[in-house]
């Protein structure tokens, strides 16, 4: 798999955009773990769940679309479990705690996985 990467869809300033829609998934995340482990109320933190599904599910759609292949990809999968789990996390209030903890350990698991892992075939 090494070096055989499809080709990349482009265009001018999707570098930014990505790294903007970084932020605003990590705002999100901030602002959701302050209020879930702050026990807040929702009114207070619901936008930041928003924001951190948003954008997330806008760097799936960017990513799909800016390489088709990645929706076979490990990463792709890991990546739509995790807003499917933040998804849960926002509806379902008495496991919130739980969904948390479970959403950010995953991620930092796949984030530092070795890239054959990663970037490896779950659907061929």
């Amino acid at each position: 798999m090494k070096g055989k990467r499809d080709p990349a869809r482009d265009f001018p300033g999707k570098r930014w955009l990505v790294n903007l829609l970084r932020a605003m998934h990590l705002v999100g995340v901030v602002g959701i773990g302050a209020g879930v482990l702050g026990n807040s109320p929702e009114f207070r933190w619901i936008a930041f769940g928003l924001t951190a599904l948003a954008s997330g599910l806008a760097i799936l759609a960017l990513d799909a679309w800016s390489r088709p292949a990645y929706l076979r990809e490990y990463v792709a999968l890991a990546m739509a479990g995790k807003l499917l789990l933040l998804g849960l996390l926002l509806a379902w209030p008495a496991q919130r705690l739980a969904l948390f903890w479970l959403v950010l350990v995953l991620s930092v698991l796949f984030a530092h996985a070795p890239a054959s892992l990663r970037h490896g075939l779950w659907w061929k």
